[in-house]
């Protein structure tokens, strides 16, 4: 992912140099070499077996002349169309035109033409070149003709068959197909529809699609017809025998039996000559072949494909064969941008050339036609371009590292200038200073060559995020020299590209290794500022709780409630609300004390106040004055009975037998109230009311014992 972000350059030469190819291709001036290509092929092909479901019988010179004339007679026809008849072949292809008497042993012709059912005719039909020439009456009744014309591709080669021709609303088979059918008959291979295309013409193996206008090499050829590619064989793989040798009986009949007899002239002068792959050489194009041994190069192609002995030439689709060239395209680029060795590079560009040969070639034998020259200049292509690309490059590379060099070489700081490839292209003195490495230790090295590998992958990982965003940053990282002292460093980093697209990270570095000690030093010794600070305030809590609570009880003390109810006072007078003062007296409390111990007395008070603080609300306030004296500010009150309510609930409380430390007593208190503002409105005034309303209260408790007793 990375190499395709920083590099898309290579990306674009290689896509850009295929597409240019293509495009190239469309216009059609690559398809004279990919056809030339295609022949090419066919020579490198191993030797085929000699054709044992063929054989041609030859009208040559010497049977011209022997003849006397041109064409030669029917009587003469006639006589060798018997004597190949009774060797009972499967067909017999009478390959040259006989659309007008040739006297003597016309009738006897036409005789055998009705008596000879596996014998096929030849016809031409009308083209843009030639008129059409008939086939013989009888033959033609009786749909035992076939015709002749073939394709020629623009080099005047014929590489492609023909099944059918549409003319004039009518269909017409070709002489090859007409033969092939009769030859299939008899093993029960008969045409169909194919399965997997209803339009497509199926014998026994082979399904025949019909060639396309830009198939293979093709580029917009007339695609009229049913035409097809197959597999040609060499034209000496085909027997030939003379047709004077067959009428001296100098062949065996044995020879034509259940096979497809061919007859058809090999005259010089006749000029019934046709190119095949099989007519070109390597270096020049010198080989015709007869028109009788281009149909029977067909009739074999159509048996093999049929009998699975050879299949149709096939090719890949028009997006397929685009996507073809491109990979090579790309590995040619991938080459010379991965192996920069220019040695290197080219023995592996050899050895693509070599691979991309044997791909075509080993598809070829499988039957499947893949361009070659296309994805051959589109390998050379890009590999050049991108040389060219590479060698601009490296130029400006130079010139980049010359102008840094003088740039940062008189900086007090260290500079680091890297590649994409995380490595040291320049460097100034400071840095070499810095790391206690020369600068040929240094040069084309990286992090992970000097450093250990935590911090080596912590830089590495810092400027590896630089060249994924682009964004300059600074961070701070530790860096251990080559005498294994530790600096503490701050590290800037940004990118810069040069006029050839050159990628480069800069990085300038500030030794903070002081500043960071005075920083540690600054934060240890606030640390033990804040420790002492926090000390100090838990010993203050600690001194304001004694200062305000009393030490037995818990229960805030004196000078704890003067405080509150000065400030219960203001906030009723703010408000507009009252509040009840409560004073408690323990009655026989010293009697306690004194019989059981102050350790008893301790605990009893603390036991009271418990009892107290539960009777009232959280919003009131409890407090022990001394000795075994409490108060209670009632704070909001809504009525003047709620006093009498909190007086009787603490009363009960309080009436509740101690059970401590295996002693059961029962105290009772005497409890004084003053009301805000009923009965005054200042501390003193409220106090002292209710301090009296107490002494009142236990008097009364002393006179109702005394008359009790």
């Amino acid at each position: 992912m990375q190499w395709l972000k920083q590099e898309q350059r290579v990306l674009l030469i290689a896509i850009g140099t295929a597409g240019l190819i293509v495009l190239v291709r469309g216009l059609g001036l690559l398809e004279s070499w990919e056809l030339s290509a295609f022949d090419r092929l066919f020579l490198l092909k191993p030797n085929a077996t000699v054709e044992q479901r063929e054989i041609i019988v030859t009208i040559g010179e010497t049977e011209i002349r022997q003849a006397g004339k041109w064409p030669i007679p029917d009587r003469e026809i006639a006589k060798l169309l018997e004597m190949l008849n009774a060797a009972r072949p499967r067909a017999i292809g009478l390959g040259i035109y006989r659309d007008l008497p040739v006297e003597p042993g016309h009738d006897t012709l036409q005789k055998l033409y009705q008596n000879l059912p596996n014998l096929v005719g030849i016809e031409k039909l009308e083209d843009r070149n030639s008129p059409a020439v008939p086939a013989p009456r009888s033959l033609a009744a009786s749909q035992r003709v076939g015709f002749s014309n073939a394709l020629l591709d623009p080099d005047g080669r014929v590489r492609r068959g023909l099944l059918y021709w549409h003319l004039q609303g009518q269909t017409h088979t070709s002489f090859a197909l007409k033969l092939a059918l009769l030859y299939l008959k008899a093993d029960g291979i008969v045409p169909q529809r194919a399965a997997l295309n209803p339009r497509y013409l199926q014998l026994g193996q082979a399904v025949f699609r019909p060639l396309q206008k830009n198939d293979g090499g093709y580029v917009r050829i007339d695609a009229q017809g049913y035409q097809f590619m197959g597999h040609f064989i060499p034209p000496s793989a085909i027997e030939k025998v003379a047709m004077n040798d067959v009428l001296a009986g100098k062949i065996a009949p044995e020879r034509f039996r259940d096979r497809i007899v061919l007859i058809g002239s090999t005259a010089p002068s006749l000029k019934d000559f046709a190119y095949i792959p099989y007519s070109a050489q390597f270096m020049d194009y010198t080989k015709p072949i007869y028109g009788v041994e281009l149909h029977a190069n067909f009739i074999a192609q159509l048996l093999d494909a049929a009998t699975g002995k050879n299949s149709l030439i096939q090719v890949l689709p028009d997006w397929l064969e685009g996507m073809w060239i491109l990979l090579w395209s790309a590995i040619g680029a991938w080459i010379v941008w991965t192996i920069r060795s220019p040695i290197r590079s080219s023995l592996m560009l050899l050895s693509a050339i070599v691979a991309l040969f044997a791909a075509v070639y080993g598809n070829f034998l499988l039957g499947w036609w893949l361009s070659w020259i296309p994805p051959l200049l589109a390998l050379i292509g890009s590999s050049a371009i991108l040389t060219h690309y590479l060698a601009y490059r490296q130029e400006e590379f130079r010139r980049s590292k010359d102008f840094f060099k003088s740039a940062i070489d008189a900086i007090a700081d260290p500079i680091f200038i890297k590649d994409v490839r995380h490595r040291w292209v320049v460097l100034n003195q400071a840095f070499c200073q810095l790391s206690g490495y020369s600068l040929e230790q240094l040069l084309g090295k990286s992090e992970s060559d000097i450093l250990s590998p935590e911090e080596a992958e912590i830089l590495r990982a810092q400027d590896c995020l630089v060249f994924e965003t682009g964004c300059s940053m600074e961070n701070e990282e530790y860096f251990t020299d080559a005498m294994g002292k530790t600096y503490r460093i701050a590290t800037k980093r940004s990118l810069h590209r040069d006029a050839a697209g050159n990628l480069f990270l800069i990085g300038a570095i500030r030794d903070i290794t002081e500043r960071k000690r005075v920083e540690d030093e600054l934060r240890r010794t606030t640390v033990e500022l804040s420790r002492s600070n926090e000390q100090l305030k838990l010993s203050r809590d600690r001194f304001h709780n004694l200062a305000y609570h009393d030490s037995l009880t818990g229960l805030p003390n004196r000078k704890h409630f003067n405080e509150s109810l000065a400030q219960s006072l203001t906030w009723a007078k703010s408000n507009n609300c009252s509040i009840a003062l409560l004073y408690l007296d323990l009655d026989g409390f010293k009697a306690v004390n004194d019989t059981l111990g102050h350790d008893f007395g301790d605990l009893l008070l603390e036991a009271v106040a418990g009892r107290i603080a539960h009777c009232v609300r959280n919003s009131d306030f409890v407090a022990r004055l001394g000795g075994d004296e409490f108060t209670v500010i009632l704070r909001g009150l809504h009525k003047v009975e709620d006093v009498s309510v909190a007086i009787g609930k603490i009363t009960r409380s309080l009436s509740q037998p101690f059970a401590l430390n295996g002693h059961t007593v029962v105290v009772k208190a005497s409890i004084g109230s003053s009301i805000y503002p009923r009965d005054g409105d200042t501390e003193a005034v409220l106090l002292r009311k209710a301090d009296l309303t107490m002494f009142e209260a236990k008097r009364l408790a002393s006179d109702r014992i005394s008359q009790n007793s």
